[in-house]
């Protein structure tokens, strides 16, 4: 564990520079707007270790795959996020001396991101010879005009007197850290220096026929107090030098306001245009007004996804910072984009969509935001179908097969075990499709849209299985499950039960489908009965002797040890042993049987789910973002709170204290959710089932109290928990009926009865 800030319900901030960890801090201090954004880097430059982000949703490259062995069927490309052009540098001269904090003594350091402004401030006295400044900064990219970021710098001499120069310019002479052999992806197009300078860029050519990208960024620098402009321009780069004569007490300021429009909404030459446009606007706008309307965006997000924690601010600052970076990745403007693993903090895994958004991130918006938003990420994946049907038959099989990786619906992941082997991805597609309709009983976009996807994901799992005459039962053979720590292995229990569950889950769906809708989709009664014999007759490991679902055919053939017999200096397993060690041990790197038991909760009972639990929890590892998050609201389940409550923190925390020694790289974006549904499913206790909304809250032992609001089919509800007292309130829509702990309540206004 490794912790750079400070402690604060509503601020991640620090007032040392850590040099050592400087990747680290910049990952944390991360901002977005959904459009764009970029790490924390440091306007004027820093010579030392660094790691320079700038990236755009939706803004891709396809880069040849690169394998020893080719293999048939392996993606032509690897997807990835590419670093674009880098519009927040302002370097600062002092006399001419350049301002770098990678070699300069500075005092009275500050950062701070403000999570409730969305708003990243740093300040520090700098000082040479006779002469001492502070300089502060602000940055934010809007969440009101998604084009638009803001970064201002302001002097002020302490002491002596100096000329500073401003070094303000667009750096489009970037590149991605994972490029292979130092490539770059981008080309001049055309550039201007003037009062609004611009540059504009062209994704390389790509020989797969997939989109090239033009991107225009463009910048005004509206300095206060008498100054001195001159402007630069040269290959991948215009900038704008503005320098002031300043004595003791005088200030200086500089505002450097920034557009970009892409390829994906604006052609590309129209963009100088509305680039243009959208300055102008801002600039008529004025700064004050422009942060405020940020500001009061901000403030009504957050009035509808708040988690209000007393007691401990740990756990508070955690779960805030999870909902700002999620909600600064995507607040579902656009249908066209999803949640990458790393969001705009990192080019890890390539930056594209994995299954990992309909498994965690879903639910999560379903509670705290318009159901627009989650339809909007159900429309991406069937605007993708097509894709997956082309997946499907680059491995020769027929239906649909949802891309573990992609940013157009075509896989696009090099790695065998993940491309070929992680088919269980096509079951959490299918199952958010079932979450949504669950959750607001809406079945209209199941009969538009949802049931073209759950048939052609049954379509798949009916031919990727093969029935077994020796034991009368259907399998599915040569995968990887959840856990990612075994490959190219038979039977996971996960995978299957996600199979069948799909098939009768479609099944249903059809039942209720329209004739005009049938047809279309041209169900035969014969196919029906093959999905209906896969059901019943499907193979699930099991072990009677221990009473648990056994995780793949040989799992219980394994050295089956427990993670406390590993060395501290082991851990994680995955940065200190070698990949065949890791196959060959026990241990598991995220829930896998677990997973099912927390998708189909209400199908398993309490002694099942605790069996299971007692026996897969010891071997696992969690080096996976996506594991402590589904053990905590499991363990609370089974009031096992102390357990749950330790989840908790390795959730909401992960990154805040970079548990798993690998947040340098980017954030985890889309295990995020983690806190909220650890404290909102696990310690609230809510379930959404067979037309009912429970809850059976507890509140952990270092807290006073919680609270927290949902969305739930057209209501609006306020649930608030302390020592002794649970309360639901509803504060928008119809009277319901939800159940508290054991008893049915009718909920009009508020109820209220003893924590239990």
């Amino acid at each position: 564990m490794k912790r750079l800030f400070d402690i604060d319900p509503w601020e991640i901030k620090t007032t040392s520079l850590d040099k050592m960890n400087k990747r680290l801090q910049e990952s944390i201090t991360s901002i977005g707007n959904g459009y764009m954004g970029m790490r924390g880097n440091f306007e004027e430059g820093y010579s030392g270790d660094t790691h320079i982000g700038t990236y755009l949703a939706g803004v891709w490259y396809p880069d040849k795959t690169r394998v020893g062995w080719w293999k048939i069927g392996y993606p032509e490309y690897f997807g990835k996020v590419i670093n674009a052009t880098n519009f927040i540098p302002i370097a600062i001269y002092v006399n001419d001396e350049k301002v770098d904090l990678a070699v300069d003594a500075v005092k009275e350091f500050n950062l701070s991101l403000n999570m409730q402004e969305g708003i990243l401030r740093r300040s520090y006295v700098w000082s040479k010879e006779n002469t001492e400044i502070r300089f502060s900064f602000k940055r934010y990219v809007s969440i009101v005009q998604k084009e638009l970021a803001v970064i201002e710098v302001k002097t002020e001499i302490l002491k002596g007197s100096a000329t500073v120069k401003f070094d303000s310019y667009l750096d489009g002479d970037v590149e991605n850290e994972d490029s292979n052999y130092e490539e770059k992806f981008w080309i001049e197009r055309q550039r201007d220096s003037n009062e609004k300078s611009y540059l504009t860029t062209d994704t390389i050519e790509n020989p797969f026929g997939t989109e090239q990208f033009t991107v225009t960024t463009m910048m005004q620098n509206l300095a206060e107090g008498n100054s001195h402009r001159e402007t630069r321009n040269q290959h991948m780069l215009v900038g704008e030098t503005i320098a002031f004569e300043l004595g003791e007490g005088e200030q200086a300021l500089i505002t450097k306001l920034v557009t970009v429009v892409t390829s994906r909404d604006i052609a590309a030459e129209q963009q100088v245009q509305e680039a243009s446009n959208l300055l102008d606007a801002a600039v008529l706008k004025g700064t004050e007004q422009l942060e405020a309307e940020h500001k009061a965006a901000w403030k009504e997000r957050w009035s509808k996804a708040d988690v209000k924690i007393e007691g401990d601010d740990e756990s508070q600052q955690g779960v805030r910072f999870n909902i700002f970076q999620l909600f600064s990745t995507y607040y579902g403007n656009d249908s066209r984009l999803n949640i990458g693993p790393k969001g705009f903090t990192g080019e890890k895994y390539g930056g594209a969509t994995y299954w990992d958004t309909e498994a965690f991130i879903l639910p999560m918006y379903l509670s705290t935001s318009d159901k627009e938003v989650t339809e909007q990420l159900l429309d991406y994946r069937y605007n993708q179908l097509e894709g997956a049907y082309h997946n499907a038959r680059q491995q020769g099989l027929k239906g649909a097969l949802y891309p573990m990786v992609t940013f157009n619906g075509i896989e696009s992941h090099n790695e065998w075990e993940i491309t070929f082997e992680e088919i269980h991805r096509n079951g959490t597609i299918a199952y958010a499709i079932y979450n949504y309709t669950n959750y607001t009983g809406d079945d209209s976009y199941l009969q538009q849209k949802g049931i073209e996807v759950l048939v052609g994901i049954s379509r798949f799992w009916a031919d990727r299985v093969h029935f077994s005459k020796r034991k009368n039962s259907y399998m599915i053979h040569g995968v990887t499950g959840p856990n990612e720590y075994e490959n190219n292995i038979n039977n996971n229990w996960y995978t299957n039960k996600m199979a069948t569950w799909t098939l009768r889950y479609t099944i249903e769906s059809l039942a209720n489908a329209s004739p005009v809708k049938k047809e279309e989709l041209e169900i035969s009664e014969e196919e029906l009965a093959q999905w209906q014999d896969i059901i019943e007759r499907m193979y699930y490991p099991y072990d009677e002797e221990l009473g648990v679902f056994v995780q793949h055919d040989t799992f219980l053939d394994k050295d089956l040890q427990t993670v406390d017999s590993l060395s501290p200096d082991e851990r994680p397993i995955n940065q200190n042993w070698s990949w065949d060690k890791i196959l060959r041990s026990p241990f598991i790197k995220q829930a896998d049987v677990l997973q099912g038991l927390y998708y189909l909760n209400h199908e398993f009972s309490i002694e099942e789910k605790e069996r299971n639990f007692d026996f897969y929890e010891p071997m696992t590892v969690h080096e996976s973002s996506l594991s402590p998050a589904i053990h905590a609201i499991l363990a609370a389940e089974l009031g096992k709170e102390e357990k749950a409550v330790e989840f908790y923190a390795r959730t909401a925390r992960l990154d805040l204290d970079n548990y798993n020694n690998d947040t340098e790289d980017g954030l985890h974006i889309t295990s995020m959710s983690g806190g909220w549904l650890a404290i909102v499913q696990g310690f609230a206790g809510m379930r959404t089932a067979n037309e009912e909304l429970a809850f059976k809250p507890f509140c952990p032992p270092n807290w006073s109290s919680y609270s927290f609001l949902v969305k739930y089919r057209g209501r609006l509800l306020e649930v608030q928990v302390t020592k002794s007292v649970v309360t639901v309130q509803l504060k928008e829509g119809e009277p319901l009926e939800i159940r508290l702990y054991d008893k049915k309540e009718r909920l009009e206004d508020a109820v209220s009865t003893s924590v239990k």
